[in-house]
């Protein structure tokens, strides 16, 4: 099994930034993908950011040039750098690892969210 714990979320103003931290821990041979996914209430949960293991990235058109994903490959963390927020940006964050494991199954894990509010 494998556990995902995330942390870093908060409350913060418009135009203000956040850190979220995400440490896989568990039977890990290796992540292949990590990302960060969010949920707004009423809306469907959308991928934010995503990072490969070899360190290709990819972003929703709504965050690009203001998150940056990046993961530690010897710590299995993941990390979301969240800069200029908007209202918009308010939503519980997941973390999501695709994992190979020791015993060489795979599967999809997700972490518990944090809750990310951009408010005045």
């Amino acid at each position: 099994q494998v556990q995902l714990v995330e942390s870093g979320g908060g409350l913060v103003q418009p135009g203000g930034s956040l850190r979220l931290s995400c440490a896989a821990s568990g039977s890990i041979f290796v992540i292949n993908n990590m990302g960060w996914y969010r949920q707004a209430p009423g809306k469907q949960r959308e991928l934010v950011a995503a990072i490969a293991n070899g360190g290709t990235t990819n972003y929703a058109d709504s965050v690009t040039g203001r998150f940056t994903i990046s993961r530690d490959n010897g710590e299995n963390t993941v990390y979301l750098e969240m800069n200029s927020l908007k209202p918009e940006d308010t939503a519980v964050y997941y973390c999501n690892a695709y994992v190979t494991m020791k015993d060489w199954r795979r599967d999809n894990y997700w972490g518990q969210g944090t809750q990310v509010t951009v408010s005045s």
